[in-house]
């Protein structure tokens, strides 16, 4: 097909909808559950399972819950094959089915739709695998197969390879905001005409002795040994943030396509921001921050007073939670005190390149519901933090655009306007 140039195409710009979300987190690997939890406030962390931690400073995770995983994939007649991949399978055959793409058990029809993931350590399971063998046998001992496996397209290939989808398929690395700008790149392609359908989102896995260590001698990490409260976005007394592994899949579409389809629309993008700080690679900035944040909003075409829900960064670490309320409350102005704030890792951990997946699930649910989850661990709320943070109870919200921050080690910044479905 042909295309605009860049000066005419925002006259035939195309809406684009989200018609299926699939969930691999700590929470649980099905939309109902992981929903139900976060109303009930149950966070997913708890003491490490898959890794002997007595070694390390910090022992405790965020974990899909054990078997899920692997029940699920022997269902899809797979055999586990590497974590990060693994959790994409399971989440994006949840959204596949719901979008309608595809029904029932493999083998799949080819069909034309791209795949565009996030990571932030891509196939970490299979790298540590490759290294011990290196280490304790030499070169011999590293295995043919371990070239293509370690590759970080690996997830977005193994998912076409799976689901027979032959449109695109690559991976977006931008540390933590990873999963936002791949789905603000798929969003792109769509909106420009350049694809139709694009399953989208993020995958991390990364309990392993060299990525969990590596984040343990970072201090980032919160130090707190009760699992129930060692996350503690925006209060006086956050340590540091929790990792957790997961996986969120979102199936977009033209409008017109699933219109023509009869899809169930869950919800719609609406606008997409991105920046760099340009200022450190692991301080954020205010600055950077907001200027992703305002680009969002400037393409949605909205006013940050129109915006009823801010599902944010909120990493529980001291230098990131005060500069996200900083840029919030410098785009926001006197619209601040007025739009409820959540922060999800105290549920799903920090899932680095998969947070802003399953975040945006998580706020695309709360539009839907008209609901916005509890915020955990704040009994102090941090004074520099000045926002409208949601307490211990849900709340209501009101039926508006939802606003997702994602911001990543490396200065990355990316936003996303989401709005309701059908």
């Amino acid at each position: 097909m042909s295309h605009q140039s860049p000066e005419t195409s925002t006259l035939t710009r195309r809406r684009v909808v989200v018609t299926g979300m699939g969930i691999a987190s700590a929470l649980g690997i099905d939309e109902e559950t992981v929903w139900q939890n976060l109303l009930a406030g149950r966070t997913g962390i708890g003491p490490l399972r898959s890794l002997d931690a007595s070694e390390f400073k910090v022992g405790i995770g965020a974990e899909v819950p054990e078997g899920l995983v692997e029940e699920k994939l022997k269902t899809l007649r797979r055999r586990p094959m590497d974590r990060a991949l693994d959790l994409a399978i399971v989440a994006a055959q949840d959204a596949l089915v719901q979008s309608g793409l595809i029904s029932g058990e493999p083998p799949y029809e080819e069909q034309d739709a791209a795949v565009i993931m996030g990571t932030g350590v891509g196939s970490a399971q299979n790298h540590y695998a490759a290294f011990t063998s290196l280490f304790e046998k030499g070169p011999r001992g590293l295995r043919p197969t371990s070239l293509p496996r370690c590759m970080f397209n690996a997830i977005s290939a193994g998912l076409t390879l799976q689901y027979k989808l032959t449109g695109a398929n690559y991976m977006v690395v931008s540390a933590c905001t990873s999963a936002a700008n791949a789905i603000g790149t798929a969003y792109r392609m769509i909106r420009d005409g350049y694809a139709d359908t694009v399953v989208t989102g993020g995958s991390d896995a990364f309990f392993d002795r060299f990525a969990f260590g590596v984040w343990n001698n970072i201090g980032a990490l919160s130090r707190i040994a009760d699992p129930q409260k060692a996350c503690r976005p925006f209060a006086i007394d956050r340590e540091g943030t929790v990792l957790g592994e997961g996986a969120g899949v979102l199936v977009l579409e033209s409008a017109e396509k699933a219109t023509e389809r009869g899809a169930r629309i869950r919800g719609e993008i609406l606008g997409y921001g991105e920046s760099s700080d340009a200022t450190h690679l692991t301080s954020p900035s205010p600055i950077g921050q907001a200027r992703a944040m305002r680009m969002a909003l400037k393409e949605a075409n909205l006013r940050p007073d129109e915006i009823g829900l801010i599902n944010t960064h909120g990493t529980g670490t001291k230098g990131n939670d005060s500069c996200e309320s900083q840029s919030i409350r410098d785009v926001f102005g006197d619209s601040t005190d007025a739009v409820p704030v959540v922060a999800n890792k105290s549920y799903f951990g920090h899932t680095l390149g998969a947070s802003g997946a399953l975040e945006s699930i998580s706020a695309l649910l709360s539009i839907e519901r008209g609901e916005a989850p509890p915020n955990l661990n704040l009994e102090n709320p941090d004074p520099e933090c000045r926002l409208n943070l949601v307490g211990s109870k849900p709340v209501s919200i009101k039926r508006a655009p939802a606003m997702k921050n994602s911001f990543g080690f490396g200065g990355g910044n990316g936003v996303l306007i989401l709005g309701p479905g059908d």
